[in-house]
């Protein structure tokens, strides 16, 4: 209880300096420290990301990539909403040509595109980048069951779990279950 609370107090602080000084690059560690704190805490915050990429764009050489990898990870747990292309937008392109960049674009458009099967190949090729970010696959299998549900009305049990990476069928009812609410 004492760590949410201690979250939601820098949660609350760092949305004030975004709120009134959203252009001041003296703010940089502070948003900085909060990516790190929505990587460890699970939380996510839009709003303060975007300001940190903009900040970056005014001062690029204190631009830390790590950081900007952290932010596009989190922008693709969040799908389907359109962060992730949001944040490129702000991040320049000579920054996106580097390798991890490279691949979390391809990982993007894979997602994007419903091909799961070769999300989850690109991804285990690149466990260093999506596994420096706590839930990444909980949060995309979400994303995964999302779409099948959208499109189909039955699946086979195969097909939904390649699609959500589960290899065992007793654990994509445990993760329907826990998840999806439905019953056993």
């Amino acid at each position: 209880m004492g760590r949410e609370k201690e979250t939601t107090k820098v949660a609350y602080a760092v949305e004030q300096l975004v709120a009134f000084n959203r252009y001041n690059p003296d703010i940089l560690p502070d948003l900085e420290n909060y990516v790190n704190d929505q990587v460890s805490s699970q939380t996510y915050s839009l709003d303060a990301n975007l300001c940190l990429l903009r900040l970056y764009q005014f001062e690029p050489e204190k631009m830390s990539s790590q950081i900007v990898a952290r932010i596009l990870v989190k922008a693709l747990m969040a799908m389907p909403a359109p962060d992730f292309s949001l944040c490129l937008f702000l991040i320049p392109e000579r920054v996106q040509m580097e390798e991890q960049f490279k691949t979390l674009i391809v990982l993007s458009h894979y997602l994007e595109t419903g091909r799961f099967r070769q999300f989850w190949d690109e991804a285990a090729k690149s466990r260093h980048i999506v596994e420096a970010v706590p839930g990444f696959e909980q949060a995309i299998q979400g994303y995964a069951i999302h779409v099948l549900s959208l499109t189909y009305q039955r699946i086979p049990r195969t097909v939904l779990a390649e699609v959500c990476l589960f290899c065992p069928f007793e654990a994509l009812i445990h993760y329907l279950v826990e998840y999806c609410f439905i019953s056993s």
